[in-house]
């Protein structure tokens, strides 16, 4: 992301875990923001453009971002899972790197998306909910996403040819969860990351 971004590796649950941490340039991090990756079998990696910038509103906020590569993507050990592996990746990574008494705010895009939701439902379950959760282009279509709190911020392309408006509506209405819709957008937010990141910025400032 930066000059100042670490990369390292964890251990993680099918073998060591690729990150990159950066951490705010004046102050001590607020928290911890975690964003999470598209679908690795379509080359999504943590280097995606819409993670950055999702990861660069979250360290704009003071947090300390963190980003890490699902199993079977660059230094990331193992093969994609298909979901449950990933989401286990992801539960690693949180426990790994949330920061004693401070809040914990979780983003993903894409299939990201869809291991926010499962994650931050099974973190809830332990009694450790996430503080804010934002879910972009969630792969409604695709994956079978949880339900989310209600202050969950959902942004969506009008015309992702990716994942259909239609079916993030359509997963969004039985919990009467507002969605967020970026005019003219489609699935990877070209020409209007500028924008996807004051969406992000103000609802979690």
């Amino acid at each position: 992301m930066n000059a100042l971004t670490q990369r390292f590796t964890i251990s993680g649950p099918a073998g060591l875990l690729e990150l990159a941490v950066n951490d705010p340039a004046d102050a001590p991090p607020r928290g911890v923001a975690l964003v999470l990756h598209p679908l690795p079998t379509h080359g999504g990696t943590m280097d995606n453009k819409v993670v950055q910038t999702l990861a660069r509103g979250a360290l704009l906020l003071g947090y300390r971002t963190v980003r890490c590569n699902f199993r079977g993507v660059g230094a990331s050990q193992g093969a994609f899972d298909g979901g449950p592996g990933e989401i286990d990746d992801a539960y690693a990574v949180a426990a790994a790197q949330r920061l004693s008494g401070q809040p914990f705010v979780l983003a993903g895009f894409s299939f990201g998306a869809f291991v926010a939701t499962k994650l931050a439902e099974r973190l809830a379950l332990e009694g450790a909910p996430v503080d804010r959760l934002a879910l972009v282009g969630l792969a409604a279509s695709r994956f079978p996403a949880t339900q989310v709190p209600d202050t969950t911020l959902v942004i969506h392309g009008e015309h992702d040819d990716v994942v259909p408006l239609a079916a993030v509506m359509d997963w969004a209405r039985p919990q009467a969860l507002p969605v967020t819709v970026v005019p003219g957008a489609g699935h990877f937010f070209h020409g209007q990351l500028p924008l996807l990141k004051r969406l992000l910025t103000q609802a979690w400032s």
